[in-house]
């Protein structure tokens, strides 16, 4: 007798997990807390511009610190939307992203 045979009658063949577009998941990011990081990149992206948009300053070291905690801000929403709405949250686990 073959090993194939022997769990042939027990064993079922595994099932391809579903198929995503883009492998989005909406699962983790539930509720308001979606349009509410999906608002803030946008925000946050809008800030950067109208920043640069700036030719003349006086001062400039408040406009600077306002480029780079938006630009902060964008950058760390972008990656919470990455983490929690694809399958990087599944193949980390949810511990490893809590403590990240």
């Amino acid at each position: 007798m073959e090993n194939g045979a022997v769990y042939a009658a027990t064993t079922e063949p595994r099932a391809p997990p579903p198929r995503r577009a883009l492998g989005c998941t909406a699962r983790h990011l539930r509720g308001w807390r979606r349009p509410l990081k999906a608002l803030q990149a946008i925000l946050s992206l809008l800030a950067v511009i109208c920043e640069e948009l700036v030719d003349v300053c006086i001062k400039c070291e408040g406009l600077y610190f306002f480029e780079f905690i938006s630009f902060t801000v964008f950058l760390l929403s972008l990656l919470i939307l990455c983490v929690y709405c694809t399958q990087v949250y599944e193949t980390f686990g949810e511990d490893k992203v809590q403590k990240v």
